[in-house]
């Protein structure tokens, strides 16, 4: 299972300093997987930081350009962590194995 550590602020009054109180939350299992290969690992890694795994099989097929594209989104408009280097490890991935 995936566990998520999140830091949240209580305010006990005006002009009184914040406390943060660490909690621990355990999100769901993915039950799906993917196709196994080069690149899977970083792919379910990265990807499932943000979403489900189902999210990426519920794509529509597509060559290497498409998939790049989505990656790219994934970065840029949804700010999802992902270095440089998994980016083109993840598009490659999904080239190879969500391809028509």
């Amino acid at each position: 299972m995936r566990r998520m550590l999140l830091a949240v602020l209580l305010v006990a009054g005006a002009g009184a300093p914040a406390a943060a109180e660490t909690i621990s939350i355990t999100l769901p299992q993915d039950k799906f997987t993917l196709a196994p290969g080069p690149g899977a690992d970083v792919t379910q890694t990265q990807c499932a930081f943000c979403h489900s795994l189902e999210y990426i099989m519920m794509q529509p097929k597509g060559p290497a350009a498409q998939w790049q594209g989505v990656v790219t989104k994934m970065i840029k408009s949804f700010g999802a962590p992902i270095s440089e280097a998994n980016a083109k490890v993840i598009a490659e991935y999904l080239a190879t194995h969500y391809a028509p």
